[in-house]
């Protein structure tokens, strides 16, 4: 006898949601107001959304561009906290398989910070950085298909070399935030394949995957 076919797990983003997880997202947008975040007219259209929302993923998209707001479990919207990293007269330096935050602070006074995003965990499709960089360098190196915005950075007496620009690729890295007497570099990755060798620029030599 033909067992029948096992059931497709659900997408979490399709689950319905009840009246309080409605009124738990409307609560957070009224406190996106008093944080300047949100209009008085964005509130009501965002609201009108929030209320007529029949699965998460619809309610997702009311917060999608508040930083560090979604809709992840029954009860309620959950803020992520911010990841700082330091750098104060020194280097600091991630890469390899790191598992990447939504959102990073990188706080460097006339220091070094290198950010290696090819090979790390990334589970967002965006990911927001904000720089507070005096007299210290950023670099970062994103994902091969991976798009970039940096228009919001102010610079005084600084530099920002950016090889990755606009795109609609993902994840998307949008970079805010302030550098004085300072510089910011982003590029991509990039890669090509010679026999079970796989090369990157900037360079490094692994084994391709079959």
């Amino acid at each position: 006898m033909t067992q029948p076919p096992a059931p497709q797990p659900i997408d979490p983003r399709e689950l319905r949601v009840s009246d309080a997880e409605r009124a738990h997202v409307v609560d957070v947008l009224q406190k996106a107001i008093g944080h300047g975040l949100l209009s008085l007219d964005e509130f009501t259209e965002r609201t009108d959304a929030a209320l007529a929302a029949k699965t998460r993923a619809e309610l997702n998209a009311v917060l999608v561009d508040l930083p560090g707001v979604t809709h992840q479990d029954p009860n309620s919207p959950v803020r992520e906290k911010p990841v700082e990293l330091t750098t104060n007269m020194s280097t600091l330096k991630r890469d390899g398989r790191w598992t990447v935050p939504r959102e990073l602070i990188i706080r460097n006074r006339l220091g070094s910070t290198e950010l290696d995003f090819s090979e790390a965990q990334i589970p967002y499709d965006e990911v927001r950085i904000a720089l507070n960089v005096s007299g210290g360098s950023v670099k970062l190196l994103l994902p091969e298909r991976s798009s970039a915005v940096t228009d919001q950075v102010r610079v005084t007496a600084g530099s920002i070399k950016d090889k990755v620009g606009g795109g609609t690729g993902r994840p998307r890295f949008v970079v805010t935030g302030t550098i004085t007497a300072g510089s910011l570099q982003l590029r991509r990755a990039s890669y090509v394949r010679i026999g079970s060798l796989m090369f990157r620029s900037p360079w490094k030599i692994s084994r391709a995957s079959d």
